[in-house]
């Protein structure tokens, strides 16, 4: 029976895969495990590689995802699909020191807890080469993460702990699974106090690849930390859309205000290319962070956008027809203008939600399935399609 099971999430890190495994066969020598890497369709065929290996080493596991993204969900999926008692979560990038499992396992077993991290945080501990953006990021998402944390962590930023399975079992149906801080979660999901301790270890720096953090990670852990304050109350992705509906209003405002106040136009004229500008912005800007799983590329992003534009008209009359009356019974054009988007919102987002980026994800699953399954011998790809 296996002991232990590392959760590793990959995305384009083929040259990684072999080095860490010789390091965890080293580390993990007496121990009872198995390796299951949760690739997200890397398009270097990591997926392919683990396969490969898998053919000849039992304790080598792959789940490959397609039409999907997310380290954090990618985590839980690789939890579920695993029996092993205990559950470690780690990168493929080598920057974790893979020497200290041993000494997480003995500590969950020894000390009855529910998650021991690995923290760079605590005495000994040390972020390395981290540069001074990256540890001023670093900082700021550990102070945020006090809000929402059961309990005091020096490092909950962490991509490097072990849990007992019976703690995950406890809190896995309130995961968010939004966010690619998935221990924030997990301590942000219990309904008592975690046992948990910190054991040091030194930041490495990645060899090979690129690193996977972008402009919109922030945001992702803002909603992350959203979810877990309001998200009872309000669904996170109706708040992204919301914050997105932000970034068209203030434009929205701005365009209403210099074509009537400034050029005169007519209200009415003027509403409706405030509306149109709206629109094509709240498209972009959900596209990069609302709906950032399910993000249109390429030739995808033109047509999403005229799909888009189409769903989004009937709330954009609505929202016209709504500032006009309002203004027409006498209220200021601010007034009208603010009722008028807050209608157009609730349509925009009920439709876009299931038919702009939905239908768009479900045709790119459908087509990477055709494809693989007219290839009929390619003995690399598995393909997955959601239901």
């Amino acid at each position: 029976m296996v002991e232990l099971a590392l959760i590793i999430p990959t995305f384009n890190e083929r040259q990684n895969v072999e080095p860490l495994l010789q390091l965890l066969d080293k580390a993990l020598s007496g121990i009872r495990w198995e390796v299951i890497f949760v690739d997200d369709d890397s398009t270097d065929n990591t997926a392919g590689m683990v396969r490969s290996i898998s053919s000849v080493r039992p304790n080598v596991r792959v789940l490959q995802r397609i039409g999907r993204r997310g380290l954090s969900s990618a985590c839980v999926e690789g939890m579920l699909a695993t029996s092993a008692p205990y559950l470690a979560v780690m990168d493929a990038d080598l920057q974790h020191d893979e020497t200290l499992l041993p000494h997480m396992l003995d500590a969950l077993k020894r000390e009855q807890l529910d998650i021991v991290i690995g923290s760079r945080a605590v005495q000994g501990g040390s972020m390395g080469e981290f540069s001074a953006e990256r540890q001023m990021l670093s900082n700021l998402g550990r102070r945020l993460s006090a809000m929402v944390c059961r309990t005091t962590v020096l490092d909950p930023m962490s991509g490097f702990f072990m849990l007992d399975r019976r703690y995950f079992e406890e809190v896995v149906h309130r995961l968010s699974g939004i966010s690619f801080k998935i221990l924030v979660d997990l301590l942000a999901s219990a309904t008592r106090p975690v046992r948990l301790k910190e054991l040091p270890y030194t930041f490495r720096s990645r060899l090979h690849g690129e690193s996977k953090l972008d402009s919109t990670n922030l945001l992702e852990y803002l909603f992350l930390l959203a979810d877990k304050t309001v998200g009872e109350y309000l669904p996170v992705r109706y708040a992204m859309f919301v914050l997105a509906g932000f970034c068209g209003a203030v434009l929205h405002v701005f365009v209403l205000w210099f074509l009537f106040s400034v050029q005169h136009l007519t209200f009415d004229v003027a509403q409706v290319c405030a509306t149109a500008s709206a629109m094509v912005v709240n498209f972009f800007v959900n596209n990069l962070t609302t709906f950032r799983d399910k993000r249109l590329k390429g030739w995808r992003l033109v047509t999403g956008l005229i799909w888009f534009l189409m769903a989004c008209s009937v709330g954009g009359a609505a929202s016209v027809a709504v500032a006009s009356f309002v203004y027409r019974a006498g209220f200021s054009w601010l007034i009208a203008s603010a009722l008028g988007l807050v209608v157009g919102s609730v349509w925009n987002y009920t439709v876009t939600s299931f038919f702009t980026w939905r239908q768009s994800a479900r045709k790119k699953k459908v087509l990477a399935a055709s494809k693989y399954a007219l290839a009929g011998q390619h003995k690399d790809v598995v393909p997955q399609v959601d239901r």
